[in-house]
């Protein structure tokens, strides 16, 4: 007996519940679109930013209570944040009653999110209105977006980065509004997976990137980040605090296996050389803006390659030659060291292009390494060189990431003991760098090597080493 009564209790208080459900279902939203203002002043307080519905408005209780709205758009400033074709809100129906909007699901169908940072360093979706009146409190279990394309502009480098095809999905998702006024991420935290089959920075294209992404009280974690770049696979590890006034960001990258012919495709329609090499790299910086982060960058950078190859020219034909070394800039050779790490940054300005216009043949590159410390912005050689298989090729200098210059970059033909055969220095801006002219002190020549061999003997004995790095000398 006492169990019917248990059966009969929760049969009322289900029946009851679904009677207030009903009620407060028919009193707000008989004419739902009619309280779509509302819910568009309720947005805009939380968010600080103009949030507009160009739709409808439709409801439903399946699965719990929801409202889906058609063509939202968010705008700030003047400027689109984001919009989508279809947004689904679900929300708790109790809270309703007393001016409570508390949304505990949201989801976006075909969203186009678009950022900006503008000259001063400032995002589109930043210096939000402060909020008041309707209280909006955020504490989604589930929050996605699918299908969706981002569009990313900086306006003071002039880049865009563009992502087709992405999906988002997020948990334990919260947001409290009216707190820090102007800083939308300070107010977040959450766990999140996000998908993109392709997205594309110039002419860098990548894909298949998955991140896995943390975020609390401003400060975001990237970790792992995994994509294919250049027929290789990338992964490493981002840490942005934005919790501050100023920004700070520390990164690890690594890309094994990539192809050197699909690198030079952004910087050269031709074929320039083929293999397989790996880079790694380990960064920190700060600041607003991209000139900030330049003049505050720490880190290291290295690439590795062996066995490959170098179309256009035969170097170890040209360097046994005192006449073919001067029709080439040796500097060229350098530009697979720093077209390695840094070529986008620099080859806008002097362009690498007689060493691949040579006098025909191939290369074969034994071993390339090229590391990399960079301090406050300015990237310092550390062991540069490459070895064909008769020859050593080795890089010094610097590369001034806040003046824009070379620092006395040299390169040399070096022997076996390190000393200089051949070099060429390049200095100044990276849009008009002065190149010299190529300095042969000995070559493989016998009567001019005998004369340096006499010389050698003559003044002191051994030269001053130029290169004492990893690349061991040919056999």
């Amino acid at each position: 007996m006492a169990h019917k009564w248990k059966i009969a209790l929760l049969a009322a208080g289900g029946l009851f519940a679904l009677l207030i459900l009903t009620a407060v279902a028919l009193v707000l939203f008989v004419n739902v679109n009619a309280y779509k203002p509302r819910l568009e002043a309720a947005a805009s307080d939380a968010l600080g930013m103009e949030v507009r519905i160009g739709g409808n408005l439709a409801i439903g209780f399946f699965p719990g209570f929801h409202v889906t709205l058609e063509d939202v758009r968010i705008r700030n400033r003047g400027l689109d944040v984001a919009s989508a074709k279809e947004a689904i809100l679900g929300i708790e129906l109790l809270p309703l009653l007393h001016k409570e909007v508390r949304v505990v699901k949201i989801g976006m169908r075909h969203p186009r999110i678009s950022i900006e940072q503008d000259r001063d360093g400032k995002f589109n979706f930043e210096e939000r209105k402060e909020t008041k009146g309707t209280r909006f409190v955020l504490d989604a279990k589930k929050f996605f977006l699918s299908e969706g394309a981002l569009f990313y502009a900086d306006k003071i480098t002039g880049e865009v980065l563009e992502a087709g095809d992405f999906n988002l999905d997020v948990s334990r998702l919260r947001f409290t509004g009216g707190k820090a006024p102007g800083h939308l991420l300070k107010n977040l935290s959450f766990t999140a997976g996000f998908t993109c089959k392709a997205f594309r920075k110039g002419s860098l294209a990548a894909s298949n990137l998955k991140i896995h992404i943390e975020g609390k009280d401003g400060v975001l974690d990237l970790d792992p980040v995994t994509m294919r770049l250049f027929g290789g696979e990338g992964s490493g590890s981002l840490r942005a605090d934005l919790s501050g006034p100023v920004p700070h960001y520390n990164i690890r990258y690594s890309l094994s296996k990539f192809r050197i012919e699909e690198f030079f495709k952004a910087l050269s329609p031709k074929k320039v050389a083929e293999g397989s090499m790996d880079f790694s790299s380990s960064l920190s910086t700060r600041g607003r803006t991209a000139n900030e982060m330049k003049r505050n960058a720490n880190g290291e950078f290295s690439l590795r390659g062996e066995s490959l190859t170098l179309d256009g020219v035969d170097l170890d034909r040209t360097f046994s030659r005192y006449e073919a070394s001067q029709n080439f800039n040796l500097v060229d050779v350098g530009a697979l060291f720093i077209a390695g790490p840094f070529g986008p940054l620099i080859t806008k300005g002097y362009a690498f292009g007689s060493l691949f216009v040579g006098s025909g043949g191939s290369s074969r590159i034994r071993v390339l390494v090229s590391g990399w410390k960079v301090e406050r912005g300015i990237a310092q050689a550390k062991d540069v060189a490459m070895a064909t298989n008769e020859n050593r090729i080795a890089l010094v200098g610097s590369l001034d990431f806040v003046k824009e210059r070379f620092n006395d970059v040299t390169v040399a033909v070096v022997d076996g003991e390190g000393c200089v055969k051949v070099r060429q220095k390049i200095n100044g801006p990276f849009l008009k760098p002065e190149v010299e002219k190529v300095s042969v002190l000995k070559t493989a020549a016998g009567p001019i090597l005998s004369v340096f061999k006499q010389a050698g003997k003559v003044f002191g004995g051994p030269c001053e080493v130029f290169y004492a790095g990893s690349v061991a000398p040919p056999k």
